[in-house]
């Protein structure tokens, strides 16, 4: 058996445990059987580790043979034939310096993230359902790190974005859970259709969506982007438009705080280091597109400032401690994004790394961050409120405006409410008024079920 032979079977076992969890845990689920705790927390550990030792002895098989890239093809699932134009969805994965370091870091973070929710969510009515979402979680962060084509990591973004939403709202026998779960998933909405869009584009600019067409030849990160400036900038702002509504950059940073209604463990994994991660890794792997653009440069760091400074504004304004990390972790995305949009690939991988491995610590300590406290208060005897090591000072003008808006979070909820998210439901409104009037027309007269839904009717009216 040949080198090669061995990483492409120990590819396909990084790829297919995840997938196994999911089948494991879902089948039964599907078929009212239940599984026991102990069944599903063995199971959840058997995936992980099996896909954790793959995924290493794959790292140590490349470092030996100086390997930088190895491609796994799966083949056509999906083929269009359009005229002169031929789409197809290609299900491809590649074992290179950024996908390997970054499949590695989402199995060690989701097993560390499943151990302690065995214990955090014994007893929860919802054991079951949250491993479920994790493994559909696990699955999507594999497929989205190992994607050798744009239509790959789209389908594992997809299944990143479901899980997420579906976990913010895990508790959903109260409104506000729910609420907010259906915030962060219509505000991927928006990321996915730009990125939807960008991978049409690139289907049609280059005349497939792998990122070899894209970024020319070399492995990453020396890669050369193989399309023009201009078309470069087209594709890499709708993907940094993207990458900004995964990573909750701004103006898109209000559903950080929403994020956190879910479990605690979710909340690490998710906001605190992998899928808050999935914009930067999305930046990083087109990469090649910045050398070529330097406006879509110019707008990743000017997008990261802008985010790392909100970030850190917000994060400091916070009363609950979740909110806090969930914004200092933004504050660290947008510094990781200028870095990507100076080039320097390399510091921001490991950056994303080890401030991955650093929120998840924060977040699965957070619920017993106060109880230490209370107990370190018994054991000195007084409260510990800091006061004397950093007394109060009487604050300018613009310091209070800014604590203003780090406290109301820059209103970018209500600027999205009031530019886009208004306007979007208005204009479809006026539409379906103006179809009904125009059915009313050809039918001779308003019908009955017009009447009925009069609510839109006086559309026309206000938008006029």
């Amino acid at each position: 058996m040949t080198i090669e032979s061995v990483l492409q079977l120990l590819g396909l076992i990084v790829v297919a445990t995840p997938a196994v969890l999911l089948t494991a845990l879902g089948l039964p689920f599907l078929m009212g059987i239940q599984l026991s705790e102990t069944a599903q927390a063995r199971l959840t550990k058997a995936c992980v580790a099996t896909g954790l030792l793959a995924a290493v002895a794959i790292l140590g098989l490349m470092l030996l043979t100086g390997s930088r890239n190895v491609p796994i093809e799966l083949g056509n699932w999906v083929s269009i034939e359009h005229d002169h134009e031929h789409f197809h969805f290609h299900l491809k994965f590649v074992f290179d310096r950024l996908s390997v370091p970054f499949v590695i870091l989402s199995f060690v973070l989701c097993g560390t993230v499943g151990a302690f929710a065995t214990v955090y969510l014994h007893r929860e009515k919802g054991y079951g359902r949250f491993f479920l979402l994790y493994a559909l979680f696990l699955l999507g962060m594999v497929v989205s790190s190992l994607a050798g084509t744009i239509e790959t990591l789209f389908f594992g973004w997809e299944l990143v974005g479901l899980s997420s939403a579906l976990l913010v709202a895990y508790f959903h026998e109260r409104p506000g859970p729910v609420r907010n779960g259906h915030r962060v998933w219509t505000t991927y909405r928006v990321a996915d259709a730009a990125f939807l869009i960008a991978a049409l584009t690139l289907h049609h600019l280059t005349g497939a969506g792998d990122f070899s067409g894209l970024m020319g030849s070399g492995a990453w990160p020396d890669g050369v982007a193989a399309i023009g400036s201009w078309q470069a900038l087209a594709v890499g702002s709708l993907l940094l438009l993207a990458a900004a509504g995964k990573s909750g950059m701004v103006p898109f940073s209000g559903w950080l705080p929403r994020a956190m209604e879910g479990p605690t463990p979710s909340s690490a994994v998710f906001y605190g280091a992998l899928s808050i991660h999935l914009g930067t890794y999305l930046l990083l792997r087109v990469s090649p597109l910045l050398d070529v653009s330097l406006p879509l440069r110019l707008a990743v760091i000017a997008l990261g400032l802008v985010s790392a400074i909100f970030g850190t504004l917000a994060s400091r304004v916070q009363s609950d401690v979740k909110n806090a990390l969930a914004f200092a972790s933004l504050a660290q995305v947008g510094i990781i994004t200028i870095e990507i949009g100076l080039g320097l690939r390399y510091i921001a991988l490991i950056h994303m790394i080890g401030h991955a491995c650093l929120r998840t610590l924060q977040l699965l300590r957070a619920p017993s961050v106060l109880r230490d406290h209370q107990m370190l208060e018994d054991a000195v005897g007084q409260h510990l409120t800091g006061d004397e090591v950093n007394p109060p000072q009487p604050a300018t003008k613009f310091q209070l405006w800014l604590y203003r808006l780090a406290l109301q979070r820059g209103n970018l909820d209500a600027f999205l409410d009031d530019w886009i998210v208004y306007p979007f439901v208005k204009t479809f409104q006026l539409f379906d008024s103006l179809e009904r009037r125009w059915t009313d027309l050809l039918s001779g007269g308003a019908s009955r079920e017009s009447d009925m839904l009069s609510p839109y009717s006086d559309t026309l009216e206000d938008m006029s």
